[in-house]
């Protein structure tokens, strides 16, 4: 559903339920950090809320170094879910499509190589105020559902297992 239409920061679906403890690792680009910086934000605080304590940020110089930079992360600290923060806005150029395409096919291949979650936080919009909009603004925030798609994927994980 588009972001127009709901609020990124509302909790939908079925509840987060974890009965384990987990780590979750969070990359954040640099490129337009007044955004992702706000995304960090808005999933570390969800992260804490539902009783994850062992979290872990490191950064990326920006979208495209994104997938890169969760592989390594996942590589060299214990996590359980890695979450992707980046900005890439529309510009005179269609540059914006081959990186959004290539960091969310990197992505969803980590999801299925790694058999973990590897949230796509990037965000994709045509304008500056699109963006800040989905960071807090008008639409909420999608650090927050980054963070909630996170922990429902470990949830489900969870479920599964006792089956």
């Amino acid at each position: 559903m588009a972001s127009n239409l709901r609020n990124l920061s509302i909790e939908e679906g079925l509840p987060v339920t974890l009965t384990k403890e987990y780590s979750v690792g969070i990359i954040v680009s640099e490129y337009n950090s007044h955004i992702t910086y706000a995304l960090r934000d808005a999933c570390i605080e969800t992260l804490e809320a539902h009783g994850v304590r062992d979290i872990y940020v490191d950064y990326a110089p920006g979208a495209f170094e994104l997938p890169l930079a969760a592989k390594l992360l996942h590589d060299n600290i214990p996590v359980q879910a890695v979450i992707a923060f980046g900005c890439v806005i529309k510009g005179d150029t269609e540059h914006d499509v081959y990186i959004n395409h290539a960091v969310a096919k990197a992505l969803m291949d980590l999801n299925l190589s790694e058999n973990k979650p590897f949230v796509f936080g990037l965000l994709t919009v045509n304008n500056e105020q699109q963006a800040i909009d989905r960071a807090g603004g008008l639409h909420g925030n999608k650090g927050t559902e980054c963070a909630l798609a996170a922990l429902k994927m470990l949830s489900l994980n969870e479920r599964l297992e006792k089956v």
